[in-house]
């Protein structure tokens, strides 16, 4: 998400073609990291959901059980006069979910559980397994994240590229008409919408997710104590933990359809070479980096 200053040419830049629509957009350092973290919370994403089956239901408070109405989310079978049938239940509304939540399999073989063997690692009934992979990539996704918060620190990347400005805000209502007539400006400068989100991911699901997850982590009591009090309780971590992870999945797919909207294949030629194709200069504008 980085873009190269406009004082400093690199290497690639330096070899760029005479096009002068095609600039360097994306670092070699920022590609990287988007990578690691789209592997990374993608199979914490699926080892999560395998974690989430052990106990498909999520509270709000300090504990939970048969003596306690905190149950504000919940996935499970129950038995019928037509037979067994999955439910979800959010807030108390129960909703039929069979053949995807709650029961689910191929016909004939279906069995009780939260989400089905085809969205968690592994697909098949194994805890332990889902739990090493969660918490390898969580902390690869930890790692990488802590790293690129300094670095873009020192090299000014958070000042300069997605921070917005008072400028980014006057030009909210029009980025936003613009988003919804599918009206994209490709150029240099991520737009104001552009900084929010990826603001909003960088700066608060993210560190939110990480936080939570520690909240969890009994070995974690006693090196964070006040943690589990400053998100009232295991079990309130746990639902802010889901609801974090829903959120990603939502800020994914708009991403997607984004992508696919502004052109996939410049999009992606910006985030795997670094390379990307801005609007042609305006009449009478000699450079083609135009402020979205």
């Amino acid at each position: 998400m980085e873009t190269v200053a406009r004082s400093q040419p690199t290497v690639e830049a330096d070899a760029a073609p005479k096009d002068a629509t095609l600039i360097y957009r994306q670092s070699s350092w920022t590609r990287l990291t988007h990578w690691l973290w789209a592997i990374s919370l993608f199979f914490m994403l699926l080892s999560g959901l395998q974690i989430f089956n052990a106990r498909p239901q999520l509270y709000i408070g300090k504990e939970s059980g048969f003596d306690y109405n905190n149950t504000v989310f919940a996935i499970g079978a129950e038995n019928t006069a037509t037979g067994t049938r999955g439910y979800t239940e959010i807030f108390g509304k129960r909703f039929d979910t069979t053949g995807v939540l709650g029961w689910s399999g191929p016909a004939g073989q279906e069995t009780s559980r939260g989400f089905p063997s085809w969205a968690t690692i592994p697909s098949y009934y194994d805890l332990g397994t889902a739990r090493v992979v969660h918490f390898f990539f969580a902390w690869i996704l930890s790692t990488t994240l802590l790293v690129w918060l300094v670095a873009s620190l020192i090299n000014g990347h958070l000042r300069r590229d997605l921070a917005p400005r008072i400028d980014d805000l006057k030009r909210l209502p029009r980025d936003i008409v613009d988003h919804a007539k599918l009206k994209f400006h490709h150029t240099r400068e991520y737009n104001t919408l552009q900084k929010m989100a990826y603001g909003g991911v960088l700066f608060v699901l993210l560190p939110l997710m990480i936080i939570t997850g520690l909240a969890m982590s009994p070995s974690m009591n006693s090196v964070l104590p006040f943690l589990n009090d400053l998100l009232a309780g295991r079990q309130t971590a746990r639902t802010i933990h889901f609801a974090v992870m829903v959120l990603l999945v939502g800020f994914f797919i708009i991403h997607m359809l984004m992508i696919l909207a502004a052109g996939p294949i410049n999009e992606l030629r910006s985030i795997i070479t670094g390379w990307y194709r801005t609007d042609p200069p305006a009449h009478g504008d000699n450079t083609s980096e135009r402020s979205a």
